[in-house]
């Protein structure tokens, strides 16, 4: 089948042009019952377009922004140069005035002199002209009654968001339930069927009279009402899940000072007046002015659509709500949020424009298609079939002239058959199927800490045949302990109550005081006072490790950073894999500190700090014990960094930080213990044809003792350095790449690198971690991204398609187990439902030309749909993984997504339930003694009661696609159960109840025992299929099983 779907349909995963969204779109045609439901998750081309406009709209008036600034800052400058002249007191009044103008009273009394209206433009339009009349940020700070090192107090924040707002975007708002029954109530053939309904029952009343009359007619609504009202419930369900992890996705969380204290607030209880504080890879949540910082590089491309980064400092102080930082860190008084900032705006419109369809999304809806004109074709030749039938006996009667109205409702029942037969043909549920699979996934994965973004992604996991991960925090528990240092010579364990008595007694003071000041003034972290007032450490998991060690020598953050002036500050990056700052002592000497990778900054170094203070030349020697040393560390494990320092001699040049000619301190060891579990899902990762390399920044043989103790680094593996690896030629690096199992001292750009050349060049399936701004590129280039959750930055989560809340590598392995989980669920689901197609379109068909009616009639066919598509997408499209998913190679992406395995298991349960129902239809009242007025209508509802238990034991068949035990954890499966239930017991309503309005008669107990009997003899049936090889190539079946000796090897 999959060989007759359009090319059209075939969307590559990372290909998501408009021009190939539109293309399937018109492939799918009028093929569609109801395109509101069809279409509802997918994206909204036309809504993207409009984004695209305004966000052109955007960048153009912030580009003209930029410019009036430039321009303006010129004049300014200007002016001040030729005479600087303050501002007379009538002018500020006047200007006082001006912003104060139309101020609600409660915006008074709060003590604010700023009109919402009159803040939001300054930051919008790069106003500095109103900036400088503000007197800068202190200004501006004053206008909002806030202190910039005390920031906002937590008493304050309901009145601030009464007058300037809250952080928060309009959004498109969810659906109601009644919108869900309105739009399932758009199938154009449930209405052709309510048509036919209603003219049933007109012609019904004329000719039996009231109530008989309507029977017919009032039967068809009421199955139509319930297949609405069953469809209408489920996809409600749905959009709760997604609108519950929309809310996750949406939990961002920014640094700022309240009351004095730094501390972590929601980007939605940000308010204007907030001292946030900005570092690499954070989003800029709101619109403000900069207050301080080092280096702060940000990219607004998301706003302009200009590459190029932007440098924030006193006379550039503008940030934009939606940009991104690149490096440096730095301060920001928030003066605009939500609704009010260009941002605001842009995610109204982004809000409505809808997710991209997946690719088996798209695949499917081709199958459905494909299937959808068949069923359109059998439908109609039904139809002309019984009419030409009815016409020609009607001739032999010789009545053709004498037309009754029981002519015109047998041919309104024949037209009502032929539209029900489309309902079942056209598989409309096929696509949603997916969705509701993926929906079901992803809430079980958030309970199990993976926020997947992308619906696509838990898809293409099934698929992923390698893992990138980092080391720190994925493998590792990212909870770090400084375990040894050495220093002045001499290594030294360290123990958490040892105070100074870590160090040699020998060591002086002023050693001591160089170190403490190495730490405390060279980090990106902070030691806070909590509200307990007890010590602590805000900043990434090494620095607190350091800065832990630090406080056990007995040493003060603010005392020892009070003194000393920082005049330059380059953050730590993956580049650099260091950090530096240059500081002003209190004596007028200016003092260069750097710390980073061991290797790097020992190349740096060409003295070492001896006991007594004085510098020691290091000599090759020295430089070899250094390393003999340095390697000692990283062969236990540890983590290992040098921190070294310079003091500048009084030609220097002013905030430049030397490259060379330090004084090595100390090498320390930080030890971050393997996570529990993870050497276990390693292996399951192995034993599933997952191959797992690990990629990290730090040092090779640290990295080899974690990798070998984690189980990825086996005998034949190769460890490489990223320097090494990008200085290989593209023939070595087809040689290398599938045995290297362990990238160290990698930059993002090796990272890049790699997977790339794992897709390119090997057409391997790639999931990469990342956590870094930098490691953006390989996490978009990758065919899976995974950002950590808690070491991970904004940009980062940002770039990823899943988010690892725990950092924890096991939970990767989680994403692989569900993201098979939902392709093998949709197989099921898909061999159940065109098992019941086939065989609920042939049987009308063969009966109708053979015999001139069809048993199954329209209310009949309309409670198969229901079993099919919606109870049967929810029965085994839910179905929760089970670890032999985890002991079978991954699905490639070239294999057919309806296998050879899924036709043998199909045709052969379509051809015995065809029989079997054939069988009844030509000569059951024979075979069951059936006599008597009413033996035609007890013949078709046992034909109707044994096709729909044909169906209900064929749901538990397709459980299992190849494995002969169906019954493995489906008792488990309360939805599975429930469903299978409810089926049962509304088919004994239907049959033994509702016989006016389905057509049906109560059966006797031996029929309905001989029913269950037919339906249960396709268990069996599954077996021997099972049993029938379909490939002969292969030895060894992906379920683990070994397939049973023959030919040669019998012998």
């Amino acid at each position: 089948m999959e060989k007759l779907i359009s090319k059209d349909f075939d969307l590559l995963p990372n290909d998501r042009s408009e021009d190939n969204l539109m293309r399937w779109r018109k492939a799918v045609g009028t093929i569609v019952k109801n395109r509101r439901r069809r279409f509802r998750y997918v994206a909204d081309l036309e809504k993207r377009s409009a984004s695209k406009e305004h966000m052109r709209k955007l960048s153009e008036r912030i580009r003209v922004s930029i410019l009036a600034y430039k321009a303006a800052l010129r004049f300014l400058d200007g002016l001040h140069s030729e005479a600087p002249k303050e501002p007379s007191g009538h002018e500020e009044e006047d200007f006082d005035a001006d912003i104060q103008n139309g101020l609600p009273e409660e915006a008074r009394v709060a003590g604010f002199q700023i009109h919402p209206d009159k803040l939001a433009p300054i930051v919008a339009t790069y106003d500095i002209k109103t900036l400088r009349k503000l007197k800068g940020v202190e200004g501006l700070s004053k206008k909002l009654y806030v202190s910039v090192d005390e920031g906002v107090k937590s008493s304050d924040v309901p009145v601030r968001q009464n007058v300037f707002g809250s952080n928060r975007y309009t959004e498109k708002p969810s659906k109601s339930f009644w919108m869900f029954l309105w739009e399932a109530l758009h199938d154009l053939t449930l209405i052709m069927l309510m048509v036919c309904a209603v003219v049933s029952i007109g012609v019904g009343l004329a000719t039996e009279g009231w109530p008989k009359g309507m029977y017919d007619g009032l039967g068809i609504i009421i199955s139509i009402l319930l297949v609405v009202m069953v469809t209408a419930i489920s996809d409600y369900r749905q959009s709760l899940q997604f609108k519950e992890l929309d809310k996750e996705k949406k939990k961002i969380f920014v640094q700022v000072t309240r009351d004095g204290i730094r501390q972590k607030v929601s980007i939605f209880d940000l308010v204007v007046g907030d001292v946030v504080h900005l570092s690499i890879g954070d989003h800029v949540p709101a619109d403000g002015i900069f207050i301080s910082g080092y280096n702060l590089l940000i990219d607004q491309s998301s706003l302009t659509g200009e590459s190029l980064p932007i440098n924030i400092y006193e006379k550039r102080p503008f940030l934009l709500a939606g940009s991104k930082v690149l490096d440096g860190s730095g301060k920001m008084l928030v003066t605009t949020v939500g609704m009010r900032t260009e941002w605001g705006k842009l995610m109204e419109t982004l809000s409505e424009e809808g997710e991209d369809e997946t690719p088996l999304q798209v695949k499917l809806n081709g199958v459905a298609t494909i299937i959808g004109k068949i069923g359109l074709v059998f439908a109609a030749t039904t139809f002309l079939v019984l009419t030409v039938r009815f016409l020609v006996e009607k001739g032999h009667r010789h009545e053709f002239t004498k037309w009754t109205s029981g002519d015109a409702q047998k041919l309104l029942n024949y037209f009502a058959t032929a539209v029900t037969i489309i309902v079942v043909a056209v598989p409309e549920g096929l696509p949603l199927a997916v969705t509701l699979s993926l929906a079901f996934a992803m809430k079980k994965l958030m309970n199990d800490k993976a926020l997947v973004r992308h619906l696509s992604a838990c898809e293409t996991m099934g698929s992923v045949t390698t893992i990138c991960t980092d080391k720190t925090g994925t493998l590792t528990t990212n909870h770090m302990v400084l375990n040894k240092i050495w220093i002045c010579g001499k290594a030294k364990e360290v123990e958490a109550s040892g105070g100074r008595a870590t160090l040699d007694s020998d060591i002086s003071e002023n050693v001591i005081s160089i170190l403490l000041q190495g730490i405390f003034n060279n980090t990106g972290s902070e030691v806070v006072k909590n509200k307990d007032g007890k010590n602590s450490i805000l900043g990434t998991p090494t620095e607190s490790a350091i800065l832990e060690y630090g406080l056990l020598l007995g040493g003060d953050f603010d005392n020892e950073r009070r003194p000393c002036n920082l005049l330059k500050v380059e953050p730590f990056n993956s580049e650099k894999k260091m950090m530096s700052v240059l500081l002003s002592l209190p004596d007028g000497k200016v003092r260069a500190f750097c710390k980073g990778a061991s290797e790097i900054v020992l190349k740096m170094c060409d003295k070492m700090i001896g006991p007594d203070g004085e510098p020691l030349h290091l000599s090759e020697e020295l430089v070899r014990n250094t390393m003999y040393v340095i390697n000692g560390f990283a062969g236990e494990a540890l983590r290992t960094l040098c921190l070294a320092f310079k003091d500048m001699d009084d030609g220097f040049q002013e905030n430049n930080i030397p490259d060379s000619g330090y004084t090595l301190i100390t090498i320390v060891g930080i030890k971050d213990p393997v996570r529990p579990g993870v050497k276990e899902a390693v292996k399951t990762c192995l034993a599933a044809g997952i191959n797992v390399r690990m990629v990290t920044g730090d040092n090779i043989n640290t990295a080899i003792a974690i990798a070998k103790e984690c189980g990825i680094l086996l005998d034949d593996d190769l460890a490489i350095e990223g320097p090494d690896f990008r200085q290989k030629s593209s023939d070595q690096m087809l040689q290398i790449i599938p045995k290297i199992k362990v990238m160290a001292r990698s930059s993002p750009t090796d990272k890049h690198l790699l997977v790339k050349n794992l897709k390119g060049m090997l057409r391997e399936v790639v999931a990469v971690t990342g956590d870094g701004t930098n490691d953006a590129p390989a996490l978009h280039e990758a065919d899976i991204g995974l950002a950590m959750g808690i070491a991970g930055t904004e940009v980062a989560k940002e770039s990823a398609d899943v988010i690892v809340l725990d950092d924890n590598f096991a939970t990767i392995v989680n994403v692989a187990r569900w993201g098979r989980s939902v392709y093998i669920n949709i197989q099921k689901f898909v061999q159940f439902q065109l098992t019941v197609n086939i065989v609920a379109l042939m049987i009308n068909f063969i009966s109708a030309c053979v015999s001139g009616s069809a048993p199954l009639t329209a209310v009949q066919l309309l409670w198969v749909n229901l079993i099919m598509d919606t109870l049967g997408a929810l029965a085994l499209a839910t179905e929760p993984p089970h670890e032999g998913l985890m002991k079978r190679p991954p699905v490639m992406r070239t294999e057919g997504f309806i296998t050879r395995t899924m036709w043998r298991n199909i045709l052969g349960q379509s051809i015995y339930q065809l029989a079997v129902l054939l069988v009844l239809n030509f000569v059951g009242k024979k075979l069951l003694g059936l006599s008597g007025s009413d033996a035609t209508a007890v013949l078709n509802t046992f034909i109707f009661n044994t096709f729909v238990f044909c169906q209900v034991f064929n749901e538990i068949n397709s459980r299992d696609i190849e494995k002969i035990n169906i019954f493995r954890g489906m008792f488990g499966n309360w939805i599975f159960i429930g469903i299978i239930a409810a089926t049962v017991i509304f088919q004994v309503i239907i049959v033994e109840f509702l016989g006016t309005f389905a057509s049906t008669v109560p059966l006797n107990w031996q029929l309905w025992l001989l029913s269950v009997g037919l339906g249960a003899v396709g268990l069996p049936i599954a077996v021997v299929l099972k049993c029938i090889p379909v490939d002969l190539k292969t030895k060894t079946q992906h379920d683990g099983y070994e397939l049973l000796p023959s030919g040669p090897d019998l012998a």
